[in-house]
């Protein structure tokens, strides 16, 4: 149960499932519309969470108050901001889309500052820099070959992602400081995200289709169990824990290990730039994540 593991765990865990979800991603792209596909992803992993919350016996129901917000951080992220994910992916690399992705911990610091007086001290601010230094580096020789209107595409859908995953971050930490609980919140939240997404594939003309093919059923099983319940039971303990402006550095770790995997399978070329970015993301990560002499908070239970 995350609420009694290390933070350092659940950082971990998280990344090193969602470093490779981008590639499983690829795999629900083709016969099915990508709006269907994080549909069905998120339905399933939201009823899984509420099975979870079941389980554990505590309550599945949630007031209205607290359904509201749930909604809206559903619809925010498992909504809209995936839908622009997958379709992202059917105009840009998988490696790449994560390094746009990436450009959150950015949106999240502001998004603190505005939304609940988080003061951007000078270690969140070169954090922050060097972060975004890393991610403009590493992409830049990418954006530089980025000449049509669908590689543009591509790109301002990711970068519009990220933006309202942030938000949806903000909300999450609100509904942790107002109570709401872990399993049933994200259990519903993910449910109503995954039904915006069908609307959003019938608003533009596209049948509720389904692939058989085992690839895009094995692949929409890890992304439900493994990429939504697992990797958001850790993420969004860690922002209870430590806020949403330093959990959100996750996005720096798992680019890395998405270009890895872009590199073995979708041939994306290690350049100088590549490297020193990463250096750059890696150091700022650092920088926000870690005091001296100090670990990442651990949880008082």
């Amino acid at each position: 149960m995350p609420a009694v593991l290390p933070s350092p765990f659940l950082y971990a865990t998280a990344s090193l499932i969602w470093g490779s979800t981008w590639m499983a991603i690829t795999f629900q792209l083709g016969t099915v519309d990508p709006a269907a596909s994080v549909g069905y992803r998120f339905l399933l992993a939201g009823v899984l969470f509420l099975i979870w919350s079941r389980w554990r016996g505590e309550a599945c129901l949630l007031p209205l108050p607290q359904l509201r917000w749930v909604a809206l951080q559903g619809v925010l992220l498992f909504g809209i901001s995936y839908t622009l994910t997958y379709e992202a992916e059917r105009h840009i690399a998988s490696g790449l889309m994560a390094v746009l992705n990436s450009s959150m911990l950015l949106f999240n610091l502001i998004g603190m500052r505005l939304a609940f007086g988080r003061r951007l001290d000078g270690k969140s601010m070169l954090g922050a820099g060097l972060g975004g230094l890393g991610i403009v580096l590493v992409f830049w020789p990418e954006l530089a070959t980025v000449q049509d209107a669908s590689g543009w595409f591509g790109v301002a859908c990711g970068l519009a992602a990220a933006l309202l995953a942030s938000c949806s971050n903000m909300v999450s930490q609100r509904n942790h400081q107002s109570g709401v609980p872990l399993l049933a919140g994200t259990g519903w939240s993910m449910i109503l995200g995954g039904a915006t997404a069908l609307l959003i594939s019938l608003a533009q003309g596209h049948p509720l289709g389904f692939d058989a093919r085992p690839a895009y059923i094995a692949s929409l099983l890890y992304l439900a169990v493994f990429g939504s319940v697992i990797a958001f039971a850790c993420y969004f303990t860690l922002i209870g824990r430590i806020g949403a402006g330093r959990a959100g550095y996750i996005a720096v770790a798992v680019p890395i290990l998405a270009l890895i995997l872009s590199g073995f399978f979708e041939g994306f070329v290690w350049r100088i730039w590549t490297v020193a970015g990463i250096v750059c993301a890696v150091a700022g990560n650092l920088i926000m994540l870690l005091e001296p002499g100090k670990p990442l908070p651990r949880s008082a239970d």
